[in-house]
């Protein structure tokens, strides 16, 4: 199979490791589209959606800053917090937000940086959450669950 090797891991875990056709990653300076024999690089990530495409499947994870190595025939996502979309809690992820949003205005100046990561984690998670939720899809994540 042609493609790229995907390897997704946080401190925590290792969210997913297989082959894959695209990878779709928010680096710190905008959106990366990797397609295999890319060329080599080492980003820092941004907060926002991970798409990784199998054919005409999507897999949706949230990633929560960390770094991106790619190689022409592999890319490995060292990420701080990361979570596949079917495991988001969106009731949970809306109320963070709504706190957030609410502690926003009261903030003093000192902590208004933290609230205001809170509020873009939140927003990431629900993004990822909602996206899975509209393609109706109950996919197993290939390369964790099937021990690919």
């Amino acid at each position: 199979m042609t493609g790229l090797k995907l390897t997704i891991v946080s401190p925590e875990q290792e969210l997913y490791s297989g082959k894959v056709d695209i990878v779709l990653a928010p680096g710190i300076d905008g959106q990366l589209g990797i397609l295999p024999n890319h060329a080599s690089l080492i980003t820092k990530l941004a907060e926002g959606e991970l798409c990784a495409r199998i054919g005409a499947e999507e897999y949706y994870f949230a990633i929560h800053g960390g770094f991106m190595h790619v190689l022409p025939d592999e890319v490995i996502v060292l990420a701080d917090v990361a979570e596949r979309a079917g495991e988001i809690d969106a009731a949970r992820a809306e109320k963070a937000r709504q706190r957030a949003l609410g502690l926003l205005t009261k903030s003093p100046p000192e902590e208004r940086r933290l609230t205001e990561v809170a509020l873009r984690r939140s927003q990431v998670r629900l993004k990822v959450a909602r996206r899975r939720r509209r393609r109706h899809t109950t996919l197993s994540y290939p390369g964790v669950d099937d021990g690919v």
